[in-house]
């Protein structure tokens, strides 16, 4: 399993654009087969950092995955939505493999 990581730096006047627009993956990443974490929008501290997390089983997963996004209604939407509004500056992804786990295993009582 692979957990993607996307570091969004918003237009911090257009934050509620984010938040529809989080809301929105929140129902077509699952539907299109990724196990979505959540996004999150600033609260405290930078106004302008936002990020999304969701994992996939591998990067060949990851591939049809997007081309799944690609041709869902709702995905098309949501992106043609950012670009029309503007509200994201940019948008960095990272894929990162849990190291650590699984965590309850490492704990005796």
């Amino acid at each position: 399993m692979i957990t993607c990581f996307i570091r969004y730096h918003i237009d911090p006047s257009k934050k509620a654009q984010f938040d529809r627009y989080a809301r929105t993956w929140g129902q077509a990443i699952p539907r299109c087969g990724a196990d979505l974490i959540g996004y999150f929008s600033p609260h405290e501290g930078s106004s302008t950092l936002a990020y999304g997390v969701y994992s996939v089983e591998n990067l060949a997963a990851y591939e049809a995955y997007r081309q799944r996004l690609s041709e869902d209604p709702l995905g098309r939407e949501n992106y043609e939505f950012a670009q029309r509004e503007k509200f994201l500056l940019r948008e960095d992804r990272t894929f990162l493999k849990l190291s650590s786990g699984p965590h309850a295993a490492l704990v005796k009582p």
